[in-house]
């Protein structure tokens, strides 16, 4: 009998080709480096403390291209920031707008410990609240390992689809994401109020 991982082997081999060209390395001056998500033409979405006042920021395409960064769209209490860069690799990741299940397999993928676009599998395991303060935010937590190098970078549904962005900022003995569902939100934001955005409605 076939084991299920060498079923699965070649499944996650083909879902890791298919988003490598999505995920970015983000680093901001002595900050390390982070992950960030391909939103756009020239768009990079990633967490707010990996980016910090937003100096000095590159970020690295997986195609091995470099560039100088802008920070275009900033939300620190849900941890969220949008990058401009000069270029891009054609590439935008498709954020879900179907509500994430408990129990359903989820991929984190990122940079943990500066190894570069790593793909780890999890279950969801629930669908929970943070405290800003502003009040309540609505969060995605599961049984992943991350590490500095994963925050900014996306967690995925098995389709490939982001369902959340990985957040070690607010700690605790599980993976904890921003759902999909306050990332668009912050895109729709970004959109309305920054000129020159108005591309990012092929993402939403």
């Amino acid at each position: 009998m076939m084991k299920l991982s060498s079923l699965l082997e070649p499944a996650l081999d083909d879902l890791l080709a298919r988003l490598k060209p999505l995920l970015a390395v983000v680093r901001a001056g002595r900050r390390g480096a982070g992950a960030g998500v391909l939103a756009g033409d020239g768009l990079v979405l990633t967490n707010h403390h990996v980016v910090g006042k937003g100096r000095g920021i590159e970020v690295e395409l997986a195609d091995g291209q470099m560039f100088k960064a802008g920070l275009v769209a900033d939300d620190p209490q849900v941890d969220l920031a949008l990058l401009q860069i000069s270029g891009g690799n054609g590439h935008a990741a498709v954020f879900s707008t179907a509500e994430p299940r408990p129990g359903e397999m989820v991929y984190a993928f990122g940079h943990p410990w500066g190894q570069r676009y790593v793909l780890t599998a999890g279950v969801l395991s629930a669908r929970t609240f943070g405290r800003t303060p502003s009040g309540e935010i609505p969060l995605l937590r599961a049984d992943l390992q991350l590490a500095p190098g994963n925050s900014g970078g996306p967690l995925l549904n098995a389709a490939g689809e982001v369902i959340g962005l990985n957040a070690m900022i607010f700690g605790g003995d599980q993976s904890v994401a921003i759902p999909s569902t306050l990332i668009r939100s912050f895109l729709e934001q970004a959109r309305r109020s920054v000129p020159g955005l108005r591309h990012l409605e092929e993402v939403l």
